[in-house]
């Protein structure tokens, strides 16, 4: 099992150098990892320093959206001829009746 808790800048640092820390009921709490959780950067890269997410993002989402490169469109080979099919019924009774849902 893993979770995420919130801690003071405080407890992070003691957290990333003994590996454990105290919760406020006394609890010793093994940390794993420690990050900030704006930009999921390691503590002891960020430390002391303001987070990226407040500045810039990108690095969250993959990159700048406008210089990535688009999908490529198939095209099909010469003298093929692409024949439209049915529409089916994926959700509901209908689908369940028809087969959709489960193998033949």
């Amino acid at each position: 099992m893993a979770a995420e808790v919130s801690v003071t800048p405080r407890i992070a640092g003691i957290a990333d150098f003994r590996g454990s820390f105290k919760a406020a009921d006394g609890q010793r709490i093994e940390a794993l990892e420690v990050y900030c959780k704006g930009c999921r950067r390691p503590y002891d890269e960020v430390n002391g320093q303001d987070c990226a997410e407040k500045i810039d993002n990108r690095h969250l989402i993959g990159g700048d959206q406008s210089t990535r490169a688009k999908r490529k469109v198939i095209v099909p080979p010469a003298g093929a001829k692409i024949i439209p099919g049915g529409t089916l019924q994926r959700r509901g009774v209908t689908a369940y009746v028809g087969g959709v849902s489960r193998p033949r």
